[in-house]
């Protein structure tokens, strides 16, 4: 999410600004963007996000789909009416490519593979589960709730945890009231699935009736993965690289420093100058894409030098104090505190910040 500053002044409110299109609806229109590529988007209700672009590979095997969107029954409905306007069925799909582990990306693969007879799964060879039902039983004693008696606030109580820098969170409510309705099984929708091909970066996939080379670029997960066709010049950029917003970085994650990973893969980026159609997961097409890297890698360089001037302002703080400076009040809330903490770790790993507890809670200061 890409967060800009509020002024505190009594100027009449600016005019609402358009959407960007990353938070537009989802179009019913598919488009062919490149030869045997087509692009359809599902719709989403995700912060700051509208939709999901769904991309159709089209060969002689069938249909190949990449990230096809969430794993609710709506999305999937959408999907079946977009592959029927294309003169196809989801029958005809024989390959998914789940650029990452989030459930906008993956959540629709569950369904394909109930309706056909074999399709498979490529992700990145560090897919993971996120959320094992085992896990959970770990964290509280899932099979002794009752959902449909239980209140949200109960619920809300029962799935608290606590976070790395010392908050307790639970699930939104959304989540919630769907666990009320559905019981277990709607947690389940959300698991990951089990790949049949785990590729590396640098493994070539026949798709399209071309060749793609996969690309690891961790940051936003530790598992994203793009796709890059060096002989039409694509790259399906998955959450990694988007045309005006910035993707969301963590800092509930395995990864140590997911800010630095980043980095890291965003500058890998000008490997790929040669580029000239990014088919990004939300949002409209692009062409430069070493440029908008760059300009994501600034967003949060920018936000690095903003969070060193609050630690010299307010001392020693908490995660939570840093996040109501750093963003937003209407943004504040557990993604902004997971990116805030992130960018915290960042500075203390680079040794420009000191890190503490006070009454249970992580605080950073200067170094």
């Amino acid at each position: 999410m890409n967060e800009d500053s509020d002024s505190n002044d009594e100027t009449p409110a600016p005019v609402a600004r358009p959407p960007k299109s990353e938070q537009e609806p989802a179009s019913s229109e598919l488009v062919e963007i490149a030869p045997n590529i087509v692009r359809m988007q599902l719709p989403i209700d995700m912060p700051g996000l509208g939709h999901v672009n769904c991309y159709i590979l089209e060969d002689d095997r069938g249909l190949a789909l990449v990230d096809p969107g969430l794993p609710d029954e709506t999305s999937f409905r959408t999907l079946s009416d977009r592959l029927a306007s294309f003169g196809a069925s989801v029958q005809n799909v024989h390959t998914v490519i789940v650029t990452h582990s989030h459930p906008d990306h993956f959540g629709g693969y569950r369904h394909i593979a109930n309706a056909t007879d074999d399709v498979a799964l490529i992700t990145h060879e560090s897919f993971r589960d996120r959320m094992k039902m085992d896990e959970m039983r770990e964290n509280l004693d899932f099979d002794s709730l009752e959902p449909s008696t239980m209140t949200i606030e109960e619920l809300r109580e029962a799935f608290k945890r606590s976070t790395p820098w010392g908050k307790q969170f639970s699930p939104p409510d959304m989540a919630l009231e769907r666990f009320q309705r559905h019981g277990r099984e709607s947690f389940a929708s959300f698991r990951l699935p089990e790949p049949t091909q785990r590729v590396s970066d640098g493994t070539v996939i026949e798709l399209a009736g071309r060749e793609w080379v996969s690309v690891h670029t961790p940051g936003h997960t530790a598992d994203h993965l793009c796709l890059y066709d060096p002989g039409e010049k694509v790259m399906l950029s998955g959450d990694h690289v988007l045309p005006s917003i910035t993707p969301h970085i963590g800092g509930i994650t395995p990864q140590q420093d997911p800010l630095a990973e980043f980095f890291n893969s965003l500058d890998r980026m000008h490997e790929f100058n040669d580029v000239e159609l990014v088919l990004p997961a939300h949002g409209k097409l692009f062409s430069d894409l070493p440029g908008r890297a760059d300009d994501i890698k600034e967003h949060h360089v920018e936000r690095l030098d903003a969070i060193r001037e609050i630690a010299d302002e307010i001392g020693e703080a908490d995660v939570n104090s840093y996040m109501q400076r750093l963003f937003r009040e209407r943004s504040w809330g557990e993604m902004a505190e997971s990116e805030t903490y992130a960018h915290l770790e960042h500075l203390r790993i680079m040794g420009d910040a000191v890190a503490g507890e006070s009454a249970g809670l992580r605080t950073y200061a200067p170094a």
